[in-house]
């Protein structure tokens, strides 16, 4: 092998080893987002149900849930 030939054989390592870790860097950040998106869903959720509880204890000091 010559020094081109070397020299490009190189390149195309470093661009494989390149593409790699970018692609593993979109992998995480594709779970952090992930996890992002199923936490903001897990906290709605809550705010849903404490909103729901204040609304039964209002309904029920009224008596509005005869």
């Amino acid at each position: 092998m010559d020094q081109s030939q070397n020299a490009s054989y190189e390149a195309g390592q470093a661009k494989c080893q390149a593409q790699e870790k970018a692609s593993g860097l979109m992998e995480k950040a594709g779970n952090t987002a992930q996890s992002a998106k199923e936490s903001c869903q897990e906290a709605t959720q809550q705010v849903k149900d404490k909103a729901q509880g204040a609304a039964d204890s209002a309904k029920s000091a009224v008596g509005a849930n005869k």
